[in-house]
Formats: structure tokens, sequence, C-alpha cells
């Protein structure tokens, strides 16, 4: 079986694309968790 051989600029730069895919995430789950109190809150009063 042959394996891929992965520069470091490839590295790097996935590296890079994961991290701006957890930060994309992080944001969404805040977003949403945010959104989510804001209803919670407008129905109890």
């Amino acid at each position: 079986m042959e394996t891929v051989k992965v520069t470091e600029a490839q590295k790097k730069s996935r590296r890079g694309r994961n991290v701006a895919l957890g930060l994309v995430l992080a944001g969404l789950v805040v977003l949403f968790y945010i959104v989510t109190l804001i209803k919670i809150g407008g129905a109890a009063n």
C-alpha cells in the first residue's frame, strides 16, 4: 500500500483550515445558544 507524502506547506495549510473550521463551528454553537436563550426568555415573560 502506497502512502501519500504531505509537505510542510500542506500540513500548515490543513491546520489553518481546521482551526478556521473549528472557530466557525464554535461561533455557530454560541449563536444558536444565544438565540435559544432569547426565545426562551421571551416566552417566559
